[in-house]
């Protein structure tokens, strides 16, 4: 199976060293209470087009990686998140890993995108992007 990934890295400055699964899937909670919230002000059930996914733990995989399940297959497949840590010259890399099988939409990349921009944001932590660029939302030192 071919994936591709974006990762999140943890570095100093990040509001956590080391994510959980169930701290991602909070900060998605709190994502989709969010938008359902601005559908409500707009009239608009906005929840469901921003966040047309439902979250699925495998048996196989608790506690390092889950599933969102796209609600309309033709638009919205799959996109697996997990956690887990790299050690590299001494010191542990933890790290936030969103994946992309070879199935997934378009509409799955841009999603995927999305959450990871969100995420990363968030826990103000360093984003390695599909496409391999690098945006950094923790603070740094001028």
């Amino acid at each position: 199976m071919n994936l591709q990934s974006a990762y999140i890295y943890f570095a100093e400055g990040s509001t956590i060293p080391k994510a959980t699964v169930d701290d991602v899937k909070a900060k998605l909670q709190r994502y989709i209470e969010m938008t359902k919230k601005t559908g409500e002000q707009l009239g608009w059930d906005y929840g469901d087009a921003a966040f047309p996914y439902n979250i699925e733990e495998p048996a196989d995989g608790k506690d390092s990686w889950f599933l969102l399940r796209g609600k309309d297959p033709k638009s919205y497949k799959y996109i697996i998140m997990g956690v887990g840590s790299e050690t590299a010259a001494d010191s542990e890399k933890n790290y936030i890993q969103i994946s992309l099988p070879e199935t997934a939409t378009h509409g799955d990349k841009s999603k995927a995108n999305e959450f990871c921009r969100y995420l990363a944001k968030e826990f103000k932590a360093e984003l390695h992007l599909f496409n391999g660029r690098i945006q950094y939302f923790q603070p740094r030192k001028p």
